[in-house]
């Protein structure tokens, strides 16, 4: 049989995925998870409205999405005081970015971002064969000056940076990313990713504008929403940029309950009040237990919490594997330095308890695995 005609960038790509999801790893253990604490999922789920939304939803699942996501955009556009035209609606940050690789990025194309950040960002820019440009984190922060410099020194069309960051959990103040915006050359289109921003301090972004032709915001609902499986995300911006997405986007790609669900979680937001006071106490509660045990919370602007070990990366993948052996899903930095450290999310009171049970025995038997 003749071989599969796969192009050269696909040919050239390892066989692999950003993340190996936790069912796959259940599966493989052969049992479940007690805690899962280790995608930045959000444990206390999604507004009781969203639910009966999506519920309501069901009996016309048999149709197609709205290809313009109407209702989700205007209430959207009136939310942040932006116009239709500066939004698009995808399915999640992950579908955004992909259509966002695909506007700017062919084979050779340089892309820059942070060694260690958001690794989907990469899978896709690979995808469409762009070279990627990895700037060190600074002090477990990226580094925005470093970055502008290497978009500018490699001419890229495409610069990444997340604020407030994964897998640090650490973020820069509004004026810093202001800063980046007013020094981005009209060559490269910054990309600022604001997945976590709802848990951020309130001076962490600038104020938005959709004036700027080659900046583009990303938010979602998968975080303080709680609403990950539903994939919801949407890409603030100018309008020739938003309007360009139309050209390459998956058109029904947007799930017709997720949109409700979607809406009906936007116009709750006291809900979202006590979610975001939910995940500041679990966050609390993790470095507590951190501290507890000899190791050094890091801050944190996310709905995660970075540990630093202490003892370099072999321990940090040790105290992971540990975990897992006592089924609690957690997750660590791929990219060294920031991968002597170990990422927990926040979790309910019932998972916080189970981790702090168990992290004593996972660092004990971490140790033991390595001498």
């Amino acid at each position: 049989m003749s071989a599969l005609r796969f192009t050269p960038v696909i040919q050239s790509l390892p066989a692999s995925v950003p993340f190996v999801g936790p069912e796959i790893q259940e599966r493989a253990k052969g049992r479940p998870y007690r805690a899962r604490l280790g995608a930045n999922e959000n444990v206390f789920g999604p507004s009781p409205k969203a639910i009966r939304a999506m519920q309501d939803a069901a009996p016309e699942i048999w149709k197609y999405g709205d290809s313009a996501s109407h209702d989700l955009k205007t209430a959207l556009a009136a939310h942040l005081g932006v116009g239709v035209e500066n939004l698009m609606i995808g399915a999640g940050i992950d579908g955004l970015l992909n259509s966002l690789a695909r506007l700017l990025v062919e084979p050779g194309t340089p892309v820059v971002t942070s060694a260690g950040a958001y690794p989907t960002f990469n899978y896709h820019v690979n995808g469409y064969g762009g070279e990627i440009e990895a700037v060190p984190f600074r002090e477990d922060h990226e580094d925005p000056l470093a970055l502008l410099d290497r978009a500018h020194e490699v001419k890229a069309p495409l610069l990444y940076f997340c604020n407030p960051d994964n897998p640090m959990g650490s973020w820069h103040r509004a004026d810093v990313v202001q800063g980046m915006i007013d020094t981005l050359t009209e060559q490269t289109v910054l990309c600022l990713d604001e997945a976590y921003l709802e848990f951020a301090p309130e001076n962490t972004a600038p104020p938005i504008d959709v004036s700027r032709p080659n900046v583009i915001r990303m938010r979602t609902f998968s975080k303080a929403y709680g609403m990950a499986g539903a994939r919801v995300g949407y890409a603030i911006g100018h309008a020739d940029l938003i309007g360009a997405f139309n050209k390459v986007r998956n058109h029904f790609g947007m799930n017709r309950a997720a949109q409700a669900g979607a809406l009906a979680a936007l116009q709750d937001q006291d809900y979202l009040a006590r979610t975001i006071a939910n995940v500041a106490g679990a966050r609390d509660r993790i470095a507590q237990i951190a501290t507890e045990n000899g190791l050094t919370p890091l801050p944190s602007a996310t709905n995660f919490v970075t540990i630093d070990c202490g003892e370099g990366p072999e321990f940090a993948k040790a105290v992971v594997k540990a975990l897992d052996d006592l089924d609690i899903f957690i997750r660590m930095p791929f990219v060294a330095p920031q991968n002597r450290c170990i990422r927990i999310s926040a979790g309910r009171p019932e998972d916080l308890a189970l981790l702090q049970t168990a992290l004593p025995t996972a660092l004990h038997n971490a140790r033991e695995a390595l001498t």
